[in-house]
């Protein structure tokens, strides 16, 4: 097949002095899928920003069907048929379908948007590449798979004939991620390209056709994909042998630390988010939450860490009624939080990595000096935890900002950890993180667990969910729809049912997860 697009010698050196791509050498050929991997901080989304015009390298060219193009911009890019989708959707959703599909380039009649051709267009290229959507739809009012395809359709209604998915299942059921695979395979043969950045190597294998593969700025190998394993994979990202199995011994609950009675929420527009939730969590447990995003998680963690008050039911941490609590009372009793969004809520991103580190602890005995901070033991415990979570920074006083994705997410995770919580609630607690992170981190969790605490795990990724848990609930809609307290006798493919709303359990089965 033709060469389509070949990036030559692209080397990105940020202000910051960071070398984000180091005469990086990287080509597709029409027609193909192909994977791009490597660990967080490799440099594969700065080399795939340079491709869509969103930066600009110090040096390097690159070619589209052997011409040597600038692409200074992404409007550029998206000209020379190259679109991308992101992991974190660019749709407006109080528009239709339709009209985020036009949105920059909409038909009018009569100096107002023509909806009707809108609605048209969107038809159009529906049935063309067959990605069905509803035009007329809402987007706040579809769910994510439909909306994984308004993206792609946005792209295509542009001209794009090279596609940059960014962790495009990142948030799909099974039967979602099918489908999605499914119309993959059908624009590749239509003769479009594909680049498929994924930290899911069980994936990249099964749908693509070569795999790049970037470690610490470098492209250290190309390969077709049945010609090397995932561990192959794995060890080349990762610079170094390691073993992906999550080794776990049965698990040997004990006494209630978290019990959730009957737990009802409205939003700020009335509309019920949380509908009579009710479920327990054991000393010794990894309770997991399995759901697609929107069905009412993000409001249960935020109600349980104390970012949420208004809200109706009964919550006890360690048998302390929590409703007079605040967020530092809460966390008094004994309780971490992994939050889904590590640099809205889990950082601050102005401050160092020691400040970070020591933020829930600053008032800590330890670490003070009569009126001032003692700077030599806060010094001496940050390096120790660093060098405990391997957390890759040159200095202490650098700024959290300045890692990695996966670094800033141990950082995290060794703040919360590192307190010896009685209950955690971790979520997403290895979204968008590389594979040695995520497998580090899911080790750190299982040890925890192993000490006697209680953590809740709401995760949108399945393998994480169904490797980690000892028992599991799923929601749709705001319920608890199923409860599984022997992960052995479920599917990834009966989870999906369950999670698309497809199948319910009795309210007797439902009823088994409140054990208090």
């Amino acid at each position: 097949m033709e060469e389509i697009i070949r990036m030559e010698g692209i080397t990105k050196v940020y202000p910051n002095g960071v070398v984000a791509n180091n005469q990086v050498d990287f080509s597709i050929t029409e027609g193909e899928i192909h994977a791009l991997v490597g660990e967080n901080g490799a440099g594969k989304s700065t080399l795939m920003k340079v491709l869509f015009g969103q930066e600009q390298s110090e040096e390097g060219k690159i070619f589209i069907r052997g011409r040597e193009v600038k692409l200074t911009s992404s409007q550029n890019a998206i000209e020379h048929g190259i679109g991308m989708v992101h992991q974190h959707f660019m749709l407006v959703p109080s528009l239709t379908v339709a009209e985020n599909l036009v949105l920059g380039k909409e038909p009018t009649k009569g100096g107002f948007l023509d909806f009707d051709k809108a609605v048209e267009i969107t038809k159009e290229l529906s049935e063309q590449y067959n990605l069905i959507v509803e035009p007329e739809a809402k987007v706040e009012d579809i769910p994510v798979g439909k909306k994984q395809k308004v993206e792609i359709l946005k792209a295509l209604c542009r001209g794009a004939k090279i596609l940059i998915l960014d962790e495009p299942t990142a948030v799909l059921t099974p039967q979602e991620t099918s489908e999605l695979f499914r119309e993959l395979i059908e624009l590749k043969n239509k003769g479009h390209t594909i680049i498929f950045i994924s930290h899911k190597l069980n994936e990249v294998k099964e749908i693509c056709d070569r795999v790049t593969i970037m470690r610490r700025g470098k492209n250290v190998g190309v390969f077709h994909i049945d010609e090397i394993s995932t561990e192959e994979i794995s060890n080349l990202m990762m610079g170094k042998e390691m073993s992906l199995d999550i080794q776990k011994k049965k698990a040997e609950p004990k006494e209630p630390v978290l019990s959730v009675d009957g737990l009802s929420y409205f939003n700020v527009v009335g509309r019920q988010v949380l509908k009579d939730v009710s479920f327990c969590v054991r000393a010794g447990e990894i309770l997991g939450v399995a759901g697609v995003e929107g069905n009412g998680q993000k409001e249960l963690v935020e109600i349980i860490t104390g970012l949420q008050v208004d809200y109706r039911g009964t919550i006890n941490i360690l048998d302390r009624n929590i409703d007079k609590l605040s967020i530092k009372g809460i966390r008094g009793l004994g309780v971490g939080h992994i939050p889904e969004d590590r640099m809205t809520y889990g950082v601050a991103e102005l401050a160092s990595v020691e400040e970070n580190l020591i933020s829930n602890r600053y008032d800590d005995s330890n670490f003070q000096n009569k009126l001032l901070m003692d700077t030599d033991t806060i010094d001496s415990w940050t390096a120790k935890t660093i060098d405990e979570y391997i957390i890759k920074t040159d200095s202490s006083k650098r700024l959290v900002k300045m890692l990695s994705g996966g670094n800033i997410q141990k950082v995290v995770v060794a703040r919360e950890l590192s307190t010896d919580p009685k209950l955690l609630i971790a979520h997403q607690p290895t979204r968008g993180i590389d594979v040695g992170a995520a497998n580090f981190i899911h080790r750190k969790l299982v040890d925890m667990r192993d000490t006697g605490a209680a953590i809740l795990l709401v995760s949108a990724d399945l393998n994480e969910i169904m490797d980690l848990s000892d028992s599991l609930i799923v929601m749709y809609e705001g319920e608890i729809v199923a409860y599984f307290e022997d992960m052995s006798k479920v599917t990834e493919e009966e989870l999906g049912l369950y999670m698309l709303g497809l199948k319910r359990q009795s309210e007797d089965e439902i009823g088994r997860c409140f054990h208090a």
